[in-house]
């Protein structure tokens, strides 16, 4: 039998809870990101704009390693992130395995937290963002087919 949308997205079903609860995690973590990126300009004394300058004797930089970083790391965050929001949505209204989609959601939580550490916190070389990296794509691709699948 078919279950209705406003079933699977309810607190009741433990797919819709688990997106909810990864969901919330990552956008914790990008917002964190934000904080990072303003801390390492603190750190080292990095403005793009004059306004936000502490001193007069400052000037404005653009081009600080840490600092892109950083900046990069969490636009890699929106790249990934936001189509994960999406597609784990329209996975959950599949009404998918429970045990799978749980593990998906879990696995882009945990290796999106992770590509930040190695990324943006505390560098470690390759292969360790790559495959960070690498599993929330495989889980959103998965997640992605699966729909299209259903819908044709």
């Amino acid at each position: 039998m078919t279950k209705l949308a406003f079933d699977l997205l309810s607190l009741e079903n433990n797919v819709f809870k688990a997106y909810l609860f990864w969901t919330a995690i990552l956008v914790l973590k990008m917002l964190f990101m934000s904080l990072i990126t303003g801390f390492m300009r603190f750190r080292t004394m990095t403005f793009i704009n004059e306004e936000d300058l502490l001193n007069k004797r400052l000037k404005v930089k653009y081009n600080d390693p840490h600092v892109e970083r950083a900046r990069r790391a969490h636009r890699n965050d929106l790249e990934n992130i936001l189509p994960f929001f999406t597609i784990g949505f329209l996975y959950v209204l599949l009404d998918p395995h429970a045990t799978l989609a749980i593990n998906l959601f879990r696995a882009v939580g945990i290796s999106r937290i992770v590509h930040t550490i190695v990324y943006a916190i505390a560098p470690v070389p390759q292969p360790s963002r790559l495959l960070a990296f690498l599993v929330p794509v495989c889980a959103t691709t998965y997640m992605a087919y699966e729909v299209v699948r259903a819908v044709y």
